[in-house]
């Protein structure tokens, strides 16, 4: 009987080899997570900007960060018995207490991009099992992790995700790269699988890498792992579920996004990302925004002198739908949404998708 094949990762054995997307700030939290880790993939909890979530007026926004990350493993490991990850970025500010708190509640394993995350082992404590998986967008960027983390802590990533042009979010690319297709998500697979193979073999341990970035279908999932990924992270696909954290209105944003909407921003952490076009960032390309101040500098990235506007509130703004102080951050197939449906028929159709694909593959070769 066919199947989809399963993914390890340090020993934790994944039996959808799907890794659903870390997505600031508030739209993946315990609620995607757990439901994900439930159909036997890997739930991820995202860190960023939780304090403008959890706002209890008598703590500072760092506190309420901390507490907020605390609450949403504790609530995903109540409702679930699977994988839960958290997805931290390294310009966070406050990114080493985030690993920390992440470490100290136990959770299965950390990713972390938005730069290189070249110290992250150092926050391993003693019989800790978290995995950690650091996002590249090269094989140079994955040679550089390997070695740094290897001399300083005679460690290795336990996987490592690559991550291409189409993700939504943030993205590890220069602007001219972005639809170069010397740089397409098929391209770079290969590259950095030789890359870590070959480090990992030289160390005994395995490492399997795990492709990001413009993944929908399971047709899409069989074709990259063909190229060698041994697993997917997909985001976009997951916003429009019922579980996931989102406000309606925010996955309405998705729905009726046309292939038009999807733009190319400049953020103020200092990337390009991709996102869906709203008011707000018609207002912002035609200089009309302008934040008064940084209460909190919680991306170190961000210079508040030059910054069209505050990442963290307009994202908090979008999550709660209103898209004249905000934007979503999507994919580059959000156009093919069109339905809200439950995770666990998400799931079962990439599933069928994957195999489907996998059968017409095999009666073709025979």
């Amino acid at each position: 009987m066919m199947k989809m094949k399963e993914l390890n990762i340090g020993g934790l054995v994944i039996p959808t080899p799907i890794i659903q997307g870390g997505m600031g700030v508030g739209i993946s939290l315990s609620g995607l997570a757990s439901a994900v880790a439930n159909e036997g993939g890997v739930g991820i909890i995202s860190a960023a900007g939780l304090g403008t979530i959890f706002r209890d007026p008598s703590k500072d926004y760092f506190t309420n960060c901390i507490f907020g990350l605390k609450e949403e493993i504790r609530k995903a490991r109540q409702k679930t018995n699977g994988i839960i990850g958290v997805n931290i970025m390294v310009a966070l500010t406050q990114y080493p207490d985030l690993v920390r708190t992440s470490i100290e509640e136990g959770v299965d394993i950390i990713i972390s991009g938005a730069g290189l995350p070249l110290d992250l082992p150092k926050y391993l404590t003693p019989g800790c099992k978290t995995r950690l998986i650091p996002i590249v967008s090269s094989g140079r960027a994955a040679a550089l992790i390997c070695s740094k983390w290897l001399a300083n802590y005679n460690y290795l990533p336990d996987a490592v995700v690559v991550e291409g042009p189409k993700a939504g979010g943030h993205l590890g690319f220069k602007l001219d790269q972005i639809f170069d297709e010397n740089y397409a998500l098929e391209k770079l697979i290969p590259e950095v699988v030789k890359v870590v193979n070959e480090i990992a073999l030289a160390n005994g341990k395995n490492i399997p890498v795990i492709a990001a970035g413009g993944i929908y279908t399971g047709a899409d999932i069989l074709k990259i792992m063909e190229l060698g990924a041994s697993g997917v992270q997909m985001g976009t696909r997951f916003v429009t579920t019922n579980e996931c954290d989102a406000s309606d209105a925010f996955k309405q944003a998705y729905l009726d996004a046309k292939k038009e909407d999807v733009t190319i921003i400049k953020s103020p952490v200092g990337m390009p990302g991709r996102a869906i076009k709203s008011a707000f960032l018609v207002e912002v390309e035609a200089g009309k925004r302008q934040p008064k101040s940084c209460p909190v500098n919680c991306v170190r990235t961000c210079d508040i002198s030059t910054a069209p506007y505050c990442i963290m509130a307009s994202l908090a703004s979008a999550l709660r739908g209103n898209f004249n102080k905000g934007y979503a951050f999507a994919g580059s197939n959000v156009w093919r949404t069109n339905k809200i449906i439950p995770v666990k028929e998400l799931m079962d159709t990439i599933k069928q998708e994957y195999l489907a694909y996998q059968a017409k593959a095999e009666l073709i070769t025979c």
